[in-house]
């Protein structure tokens, strides 16, 4: 019996299991938070309800190939963050228990690090296995040399995908076959997947071919020959005409999209709430070191060329850019010495999670300019123009390696930075990319 026939419901359940665990954990570190037997139970029930119904739209614990663990805790943070929010919202909208915010929020923290063990556990396993020989994939290649020499290749780079190619059939033998033979060839190989390789492919023999996996219970694969270099590419069915959607970057989803505005405003408000006495007191600080307003505001452009309003705890002494657009640089007599501080502290930044509250900017994304320095950058880099698809960020891959720039060319070096995260933009890199923050927050290390 195959794994992946074990494997779906025992993720599934280990999934409740470490949820349940997880509750409990959390419930017996903080404090008894249910008003009576009767409602412990019922929110078990609620809680336990709601993740079955999560986890059976998400499809969260099925785990293809190849073996991502990134992608699969990125699918696995979408499916809390809507557990947590369907769990809020059915208690406090019908006004159910008395829960504890700090009973939740250790509940899910335990889940999501349990989690993170299992999965990189079953990842670490089904790798060790696959590279061992067990629990592969047996395939067969049909059609052009060129393509199917492309396709060992590009599979040879990763035996843990678990693919076994077990014979080749040509094209030039399939052009002197009759139908019935090539089909017996096929199933004397007994495979578990085709990779049909053709550049001009036989629509009859194409159809007879998908009839044939349908019975046989092989997967039927068409391999495309075209060879794309740091591009995407995305089927869109038209009817029952199948496209290629090509890009040079790849086309966020709505639900990349909700969950990064989700998570945005969750953290926003998880900072700037009980951060409240940090804000005021820079504030005060800010006013009494020198003279002027307490925030900078300056006009910056954000996703699909949106000029805003982004702000700033004042780090310059007034007036200090009457002319052209200017950059800050190392020792700059324009700001304040209160101001050196926040700029290496990155406190100033601050201010900026009411852009983000506001729908202005994100968390983490490429950091916005002005349109003074946008046509200069264009001009150096026309790929910078791929970052208008996101809203700019508070903190980016870029800031974090590089810090602030004091020229285009630097900037032009910082880009390379954002681009690299356009094409890869997931919720453990933007953790990543926090913590960094955090730790050139905490070591002063902002320029």
């Amino acid at each position: 019996m195959r794994y992946s026939k074990l494997l779906q419901p025992f993720t599934f359940f280990s999934d409740l299991i470490l949820l349940n665990i997880a509750l409990q954990c959390a419930h017996l570190f903080i404090f008894t938070f249910y008003s009576s037997e009767i409602q412990s139970t019922d929110f078990l029930l609620l809680v336990n309800l709601t993740w079955i119904t999560i986890a059976s739209v998400t499809k969260n614990y099925i785990i293809k190939r190849p073996l991502i663990l990134s992608d699969n805790l990125s699918k696995f943070m979408s499916s809390i963050i809507y557990h947590l929010v369907m769990v809020l919202g059915i208690v406090y909208f019908f006004k159910l228990y008395e829960v504890s915010r700090m009973v939740m929020f250790c509940t899910y923290f335990l889940f999501f690090i349990f989690i993170v063990v299992q999965r990189s556990l079953i990842f670490f396993t089904l790798d060790y296995i696959r590279k061992k020989g067990y629990n592969i994939k047996h395939v067969i290649i049909i059609g052009n040399a060129d393509i199917v020499n492309r396709v060992k290749k590009s599979f040879s780079r990763h035996p843990e995908y678990g693919y076994n190619f077990i014979t080749t059939i040509p094209e030039e033998m399939i052009e002197s076959l009759p139908h019935e033979i090539l089909f017996d060839k096929i199933l004397e190989a007994r495979p578990d997947e085709a990779f049909i390789c053709y550049k001009f492919m036989d629509q009859l023999l194409l159809n007879k071919l998908v009839d044939l996996g349908d019975q046989h219970s092989i997967k039927i694969k068409l391999v495309s020959d075209l060879v794309l270099d740091n591009s995407y590419a995305s089927i869109v069915n038209y009817e029952n005409l199948p496209v290629i959607q090509l890009s040079s970057s790849i086309e966020l989803s709505l639900k990349i999209i909700f969950f990064k505005r989700c998570f945005d405003i969750m953290f926003s408000l998880f900072v700037m709430i009980p951060g409240l006495p940090v804000f005021i007191a820079l504030a005060i600080i800010t006013k009494l070191t020198s003279k002027g307003p307490v925030f900078y505001r300056q006009e910056r452009i954000g996703r699909n060329h949106k000029p805003f309003r982004m702000y700033k705890f004042r780090s310059m002494y007034v007036n200090s850019e009457q002319a052209v657009p200017m950059l800050s640089k190392d020792k700059d007599p324009r700001i304040t010495k209160w101001g050196v501080f926040l700029r290496k502290s990155r406190l100033d930044e601050l201010p900026q999670f009411w852009n983000v509250l506001k729908g202005d900017m994100s968390i983490v994304g490429p950091r916005p300019e002005r349109q003074y320095f946008i046509e200069q950058l264009i001009e150096e880099s026309p790929n910078y123009k791929k970052l208008f698809k996101l809203k700019p960020g508070l903190t980016s891959i870029g800031q974090v390696n590089y810090g602030y720039a004091e020229n285009v060319q630097e900037m032009r070096h910082r880009v390379r930075y954002d681009l690299i995260y356009l094409k890869n933009i997931n919720f453990n890199n933007d953790l990543s990319i926090i913590f960094q923050t955090i730790k050139v927050m905490v070591q002063l290390k902002g320029k």
